[in-house]
């Protein structure tokens, strides 16, 4: 993999409702009327009518998401994507993988630029951090490579100082191990 894709990915602490990228990811439920944790927080800092515009997009499957302008917040777009509820089955991996893939796939269509991530389904969902992490970073990675698209900012925005250190770790694990192997 080349350096140039983990120079395209930062890792941050804070609260996603502020930053100013082109896109936010909501971790959201499947009615995308709002909720808990991170989408609760998005719901009100973006304004009512990010609800409006919620109710006319039907829901959103699991795996899936779907994109609403950014209201009151700074980000321009938020794209909903509904994360899997742990349970320990093989499938949860995968339909994770599939929340920032398709979220990627979505920016990408609509020619966004920079897209910041919370730890989707790490929350109330229970998935296990440091897996969500490697799924969470290896497929953008991944799509990075693979893909030519629009997104050259990816921020994977954590609000614990704990979920921070492991999303840092592996990133620096996985790009240390790069350099290794380009040399």
């Amino acid at each position: 993999m080349e350096k140039a894709i983990f120079d395209k990915i930062e890792i941050m602490q804070g609260d996603i409702t502020k930053l100013d990228v082109d896109a936010i990811v909501n971790a959201a439920n499947r009615s995308l009327l709002g909720g808990g944790g991170v989408d609760g927080a998005i719901h009100r800092a973006a304004g009512p009518e990010l609800l409006e515009e919620c109710r006319k997009l039907g829901g959103c499957n699991t795996g899936e998401a779907k994109i609403t302008k950014g209201y009151n917040l700074k980000a321009g777009h938020v794209i909903h994507t509904v994360g899997p509820v742990y349970r320990g089955k093989p499938e949860e991996s995968r339909l994770l993988s599939q929340c920032y893939f398709n979220s990627m796939q979505l920016a990408s269509q609509n020619n966004l630029k920079s897209i910041a991530f919370p730890a989707i389904s790490c929350g109330v969902y229970g998935y296990p951090v440091k897996d969500a992490c490697k799924i969470a970073i290896d497929t953008i990675c991944r799509f990075l490579e693979e893909k030519t698209g629009s997104v050259t900012k990816v921020i994977f925005i954590l609000f614990s100082s704990k979920d921070y250190d492991i999303y840092e770790k592996y990133l620096k694990e996985i790009s240390e191990a790069q350099a290794v192997v380009r040399k």
